[in-house]
């Protein structure tokens, strides 16, 4: 549809597809505060921390844990599922062992944007898909990733051996 070709039928459209998107966004944020609820109320949070007590190493290791975990879960589910179920579940024990909360948040970007370029499933990988020419096959596309994944697990590693390149900015603003 080019310029100056406005059609309601187009706008009423967008605005349903809208208004669905943000219907689903919103059942799984109640969703999520249901099952939060649900999960608190069978003292799912001491099965947490036991869990993290059973792991040796201390915090470095409860991170690198959780990392991998997010990792794994970012291969079949969306960054919003895991942003508002998996990790307010793990987040109060490493508050509680002295994480900074940034920093976390930093390295849990990385690593779901990671997890989304990498195999099987590969989020990101179907969207390159659907929007590259035909004779671009997802083996192509697969193969093509490769090096964005290895330099993201290097940023991934520079963050969480250097805070300091996530919490500048959050610091220099006062925060």
């Amino acid at each position: 549809m080019g310029a100056g070709r406005f059609r309601w039928q187009v706008l009423r459209d967008v605005a349903l597809e809208t208004a669905k998107i943000t219907a689903i966004m919103m059942f799984i944020l109640m969703m999520a505060q249901v099952f939060a609820l649900a999960f608190r109320g069978l003292h799912g949070e001491d099965l947490i921390v036991k869990m993290f007590d059973w792991l040796p190493g201390g915090v470095n290791s409860d991170i690198w844990f959780m990392m991998a975990l997010i990792f794994v879960l970012g291969f079949f589910i969306e960054w919003i599922e895991i942003s508002y179920i998996a990790v307010p579940l793990f987040l109060p024990v490493l508050i509680a062992q002295g994480v900074d909360p940034v920093w976390l948040a930093m390295l849990i970007t990385v690593n779901l944007q990671s997890s989304f370029l990498t195999p099987p499933f590969g989020w990101a990988l179907f969207y390159l898909k659907g929007v590259a020419p035909p004779e671009v096959g997802i083996k192509d596309i697969y193969q093509g990733v490769v090096p964005f994944i290895v330099l993201q697990g290097a940023t991934l590693a520079l963050v969480f051996f250097y805070p300091q390149i996530a919490l500048w900015l959050p610091k220099a603003i006062g925060w």
